[in-house]
């Protein structure tokens, strides 16, 4: 009789929660008093063969009734209900994996399996935003062991959807981040697809940068693709530049990026976890990783940059992609925008080969786009640079481009934001120093990433000389409360940039 009393009806009601699931009773239901739940008590909830994992919302209004249940829009998806569907609850058993979370939490080595179990809980919905968060914190501050990091990386791409391109060779490139305006990815792409590899891109959204990849790209054509639909477009173009989120390919990195975006935390083991299982997933042999070090990027020294470089190297040897890491220069941004339509514009600007276009951003890809061609084997050692700029400067990159954006579904060129509000330098001087970190935050209160129009429009890199009363940069918000906002934070700061 219990399965009987424990039914309710399911009433949509269309709050969302992000990917977290959500259920909600009300606190007289028969359910929570027979059961003795209580807000934020961890339920299962069952439609036929179908079950999920949800957090409980208690309701004390009249918003349902006694015998109805509602869920939050992730979880509805996730179980596949309609409304009006009947539908169990029940409590949770104890989700084993938690303990091994518990156990890294003291510093406890884990073993491959355990990690597998932690990572096919949290792609389940097993874990709480809570649970995902004390996971990431366990794993943080150098806390993994290499074998730990590989069998994370295994895990997660054992996980998802793995992506098969017989025959061909696939390339990838991936930049460790921190580096504002670092938007050499659609670039690099174009190239590379021009050339005649194969190259599907997923890309993240941003974590705690003010534009990711995917970001940047939304601006100008649809990311959001499916499996089926990222192949078409490689098979017609052989390269595609789309958001890895909707392909499951490591679906537990999209989790994780989530909630580490929140706590602003990236950690080393996990996010080489992150890249390679991505490119793994991907179907990707023969990847460049970008590392960038400067003062105020990710990676602050050279040493951690080697440190970072060896660990990546050997868990991509163990899992069978070849992997070349490139340390670039980390000490400023790269072009002039940050923010997704500002790094757009200087996109398009380097493929078009415009007069005005960022000479840094287009060196820069060049660079990375050389590095791909070589090691993919087709080009011979120190041909690839020059091979890479004759692609570029001929056009052919920038056909390329538009031929991936069409077949994706679609161009638009980025519009900047309406309110904007210009810095300038308070004396005479050279720009020596730009805090990355600072600067990056400025577009992230001015509407960054979200906003894609806002953020900030960097004119003078180090070295450039300036007058009091010119330009140092332009804060762009597609708000005046959120140009405000970040106005506001800027009359505490000084030495953004630093002028000598």
């Amino acid at each position: 009789m219990k399965h009987q009393v424990n039914k309710l009806v399911f009433k949509r009601l269309g709050i969302d929660t992000q990917h977290e699931h959500f259920a909600y009773m009300r606190e007289d239901c028969q359910v929570c008093i027979s059961e003795g739940f209580e807000a934020l008590t961890r339920i299962r909830v069952t439609n036929g063969k179908k079950s999920i994992v949800a957090s409980l919302n208690v309701v004390r209004s009249q918003i349902l009734k006694t015998g109805e249940i509602s869920l939050s829009e992730s979880a509805i998806q996730a179980l596949g209900i309609e409304e009006g569907a009947s539908v169990t609850v029940s409590h949770l058993h104890p989700i084993d994996s938690l303990g091994y979370v518990r156990s890294k939490i003291f510093g406890n080595e884990l073993t491959s399996g355990q990690f597998q179990m932690i990572i096919k809980d949290i792609v389940d919905g097993n874990y709480s935003n809570i649970h995902l968060s004390a996971f990431i914190t366990a794993c943080a501050g150098s806390r993994m062991q290499i074998d730990e990091i590989i069998s994370l990386t295994e895990a997660m791409i054992d996980t998802g959807h793995k992506m098969h391109w017989p025959g061909q060779c696939i390339v990838d490139k991936h930049c460790i981040g921190g580096l504002p305006g670092n938007r050499t990815t659609p670039i690099i792409v174009s190239i590379v697809s021009a050339f005649g590899l194969t190259m599907p891109k997923t890309s993240s959204r941003a974590i705690t940068s003010p534009a990711g990849t995917a970001d940047t790209m939304e601006v100008i054509t649809p990311v959001t693709l499916t499996m089926e639909q990222i192949k078409r477009v490689v098979e017609k173009e052989g390269g595609c530049i789309a958001w890895g989120g909707t392909a499951m390919l490591s679906p537990a990195d999209d989790i994780l990026i989530k909630v580490e975006k929140a706590l602003d935390i990236d950690s080393e083991g996990q996010l080489i976890a992150s890249v390679l299982s991505k490119k793994v997933s991907a179907g990707s042999g023969h990847v460049i990783i970008d590392m960038p070090v400067g003062e105020t990027a990710k990676l602050r020294s050279i040493e951690a940059a080697n440190l970072l470089k060896v660990q990546m190297e050997k868990v991509a040897h163990a899992i069978g992609l070849k992997l070349k890491v490139v340390i670039t220069d980390g000490a400023q941004p790269v072009g002039r925008g940050i923010g997704p339509a500002l790094e757009a514009r200087d996109v398009l600007a380097v493929l078009r080969n415009a007069p005005d276009a960022p000479v840094d951003l287009r060196e820069r890809a060049l660079l990375l786009a050389g590095e791909l061609l070589e090691l993919s084997g087709k080009v011979d050692a120190g041909e690839g640079n020059d091979l890479a700029r004759k692609i570029l400067d001929s056009g052919k990159a920038y056909d390329k481009f538009l031929a991936i954006c069409q077949a994706q579904g679609g161009f638009s060129e980025p519009k900047v934001a309406k309110y904007r509000h210009q810095i300038k330098a308070e004396s005479d001087g050279v720009v020596v120093k730009v805090d990355n970190r600072r600067l990056s935050k400025v577009a992230k209160l001015a509407g960054a990433p979200d906003d894609k129009a806002s953020g900030v429009d960097f004119l003078t890199p180090i070295g450039t000389k300036v007058e009091q009363g010119q330009i140092l940069y332009v804060v762009y918000a597609e708000s005046k409360g959120e140009l405000e906002y970040a106005l506001e934070y800027l009359s505490s700061q000084k030495g953004i940039i630093e002028i000598a």
